[in-house]
């Protein structure tokens, strides 16, 4: 049975988080990607509280794409230790499910 995950992170400007999105379904490690933004965030970093706007990237796909799709963002993100989490999709219709897993599905070879 496929995993099917919602990726998520955030990026300071909507063109990072554009940029991000765009790398990681042209990729095929994602089968689409919503961005929200800007949102208000409040966290701790470098043992001060912060808040800021970012832009919020939501990424959809599959268990077996999942740690190229971490990859992909930890090494294109432009902060040094970015937020990447994935949280289960566990119910969603048939139809989006099986288009995400074949959105998702390496490209197949032509020879």
């Amino acid at each position: 049975m496929t995993e099917y995950f919602e990726v998520a992170t955030a990026t300071e400007t909507r063109e990072q988080a554009v940029a991000l999105a765009a790398s990681a379904v042209s990729a095929r490690l994602a089968g689409n990607a919503q961005i929200v933004g800007p949102v208000i965030s409040v966290y701790w970093h470098l043992g001060e509280q912060g808040q800021g706007e970012e832009y919020r990237v939501l990424l959809y796909t599959t268990g077996d794409r999942y740690p190229e799709l971490e990859q992909l963002l930890i090494n294109e993100h432009p902060w040094d230790k970015p937020q990447v989490t994935a949280t289960p999709i566990v119910k969603g219709s048939a139809a989006c499910l099986e288009w995400l897993r074949q959105s998702t599905a390496a490209a197949q070879s032509t020879s």
